[in-house]
């Protein structure tokens, strides 16, 4: 199965490149995605356009793909399902839920000249990134790319409820799935509460389980895949 995969705020599909060989090997096709505004320059890149994208690999694939979104990039995800539920297998959100319609697709940090950059470590310290060493945490951010400002404050539009039957798996990092279950009670995620097929994997990492635990988050998407 194509496995396409989605990395969250400021990282393009380079930051897979630890994961692709493994799920190569446990006989999937990873499509890791850079998307506009990743790195080529463009800071007038819209969250239609990098949704276009992501679309074009669902269409491209020769059969229905696991669509992969990671932190903030659970909503690109998300949006994929509402735009094709015909055409996407499942979703696999890692780290973190998708915004709802009418909401910011992630105006988080301040923007300054257009675009929302890196902010450091400094707002992510604790359960975030204590399995990132100093040479992981040099490695995401010297690979860390602005996030153009049409793209953060982007309004996430979703449309067509067949999204709900699309089954979800969410992959629990920095958050335990008993943790994940009460924020969903809670009414943090409207959506997911309202999805048919949800399933929890527990992962014992950081926010970044792409950097740190590459081969069992592989197999996590894997079995994924499978299922």
């Amino acid at each position: 199965m194509d496995i396409l995969l989605i990395a969250g705020l400021w990282l393009d599909g380079s930051v897979w490149d630890d994961v692709v060989p493994e799920l190569t090997a446990l006989g999937h096709r990873p499509v890791p995605l850079t998307l506009p505004g990743q790195g080529d320059g463009s800071a007038a890149a819209t969250l239609d356009e990098q949704l276009a994208a992501v679309l074009a690999a669902v269409d491209a694939a020769p059969e229905k793909p696991l669509v992969v979104g990671h932190s903030a990039a659970t909503s690109l995800a998300w949006l994929a399902a509402d735009a094709r539920p015909e055409k996407v297998a499942k979703v696999a959100l890692i780290g973190g839920f998708p915004a709802p319609a009418g909401r910011a697709y992630a105006d988080f940090f301040a923007i300054e000249d257009g675009v929302m950059a890196f902010p450091g470590w400094g707002p992510f310290e604790g359960p975030d990134t204590a399995d990132l060493d100093e040479a992981a945490r040099q490695r995401l951010a010297s690979a860390a790319h602005p996030v153009p400002e049409a793209v953060a404050r982007g309004v996430v539009r979703l449309t067509d409820e067949r999204r709900f039957d699309v089954p979800v798996l969410l992959v629990c990092p920095e958050f335990t799935p008993a943790q994940a279950r009460e924020c969903i009670a809670a009414g943090e995620s409207p959506d997911l509460a309202r999805v048919t097929d949800l399933e929890y994997a527990d992962l014992d990492s950081g926010h970044w389980p792409m950097a740190s635990r590459p081969r069992e988050l592989a197999r996590i998407l894997a079995e994924a895949a499978e299922a």
